[in-house]
């Protein structure tokens, strides 16, 4: 059969979740972690598998891996959300998902051999008679998905994500997890599969950092500083740039940039805004480089490759902080 005639259309959006600043309380919650992946709907039907993602794009060239992997199943029809990661040094690493994204189909082969894909399953969309369960409640979905996975078998790339109705358990893996995971997520156990609904609670993992202010950006289209460039020290004694932050407020803008300009000067000494790298812009040459005097706190959610992987929150100014003080050790896992 095609996977046109599965009972959950191939165009299904992905389920998502509003970011809140804490757990939700009461009875009727189910929590898990979240993943630091790429969010991945699985369709199978005998030899035909589909992978999506988020954005409804198909994932099948990027991960043959895991699309081989689906059909070695002894399952022949299922569709499951989850969540693509790959593992380095025994941890998910996003900075690899990202290398998968590449236009030459010999290059994606290649990782994939060298590292794998793994999908962490923590939704069931279909069940072991093939009706849909998008309307059915996350206790009746998951059974399913428990006991799918068991007919997977050993299947060493196919996970089952864990989960806990016991809320103060989920915020001990905000604590004690934090460097491995991308925060929790808060699951009504009554609640359907709702597509393309924030039905969903997320409660993201923010750390902090002190870094060197190592440059600055003019907002655009003014002579006013839109955003600090930020650094850190290596062992060899460099300033890395690290990051950005633009959250500041309008009133300090004049001031700031005076004080600013006031300190131009070497910069970065290493790593620099505007070097070869996945998050070079259009304006990534347009920055002005700073005597490395001032230190911020920032604070962030994930690091891809050495790098905040979104702008950072400025948190305070740090006049107590010693520069040589900031160093990478801060934000390695």
């Amino acid at each position: 059969m095609p996977l046109a005639d599965l009972p959950v259309p191939l165009d299904l959006a992905t389920m998502e979740a509003k970011l809140v600043d804490e757990a939700p309380t009461g009875p009727g919650w189910r929590f898990e972690p979240k993943w630091d992946g790429f969010r991945c709907l699985a369709f199978r039907d005998g030899d035909e598998v589909l992978l999506k993602a988020k954005s409804g794009k198909p994932l099948n060239r990027f991960f043959p891996d895991m699309v081989e992997a689906l059909k070695a199943l002894p399952v022949p029809r299922f569709v499951v959300d989850g969540e693509l990661t790959i593992d380095v040094d025994g941890t998910p690493s996003f900075e690899a998902l990202q290398m998968r994204l590449h236009p030459a189909e010999s290059r994606v082969r290649k990782l994939a051999a060298e590292q794998p894909a793994s999908l962490t399953l923590f939704d069931c969309l279909m069940d072991k008679a093939g009706r849909s369960l998008v309307s059915a409640p996350l206790s009746e979905r998951r059974k399913a998905l428990e006991a799918l996975v068991q007919r997977f078998g050993k299947a060493a790339v196919i996970r089952l994500s864990p989960g806990t109705t016991d809320r103060e358990k989920a915020c001990g893996w905000l604590k004690d997890l934090s460097a491995e995971l991308d925060g929790v997520v808060a699951k009504r156990l009554d609640g359907p599969y709702a597509p393309g609904e924030r039905a969903m609670l997320k409660i993201k993992t923010i750390r902090t950092a002190d870094c060197v202010v190592g440059g600055f950006r003019y907002a655009e289209g003014t002579k006013a500083v839109g955003s600090l460039l930020l650094g850190l020290y290596d062992g060899q004694g460099r300033l890395n740039h690290v990051g950005f932050t633009s959250t500041i407020r309008h009133a300090d803008r004049p001031e700031l940039t005076a004080r600013l300009l006031a300190l131009q000067g070497e910069g970065f000494t290493g790593d620099a805004p505007g070097g070869p790298s996945r998050w070079s812009t259009g304006r990534s040459g347009d920055w002005v480089p700073l005597r490395p005097e001032l230190v911020v706190e920032v604070a962030y959610d994930q690091v891809t490759g050495g790098r905040f992987r979104h702008g950072a929150r400025l948190v305070r100014w740090r006049p107590d902080k010693a520069p040589a003080q900031c160093r990478c050790e801060q934000i390695r896992r």
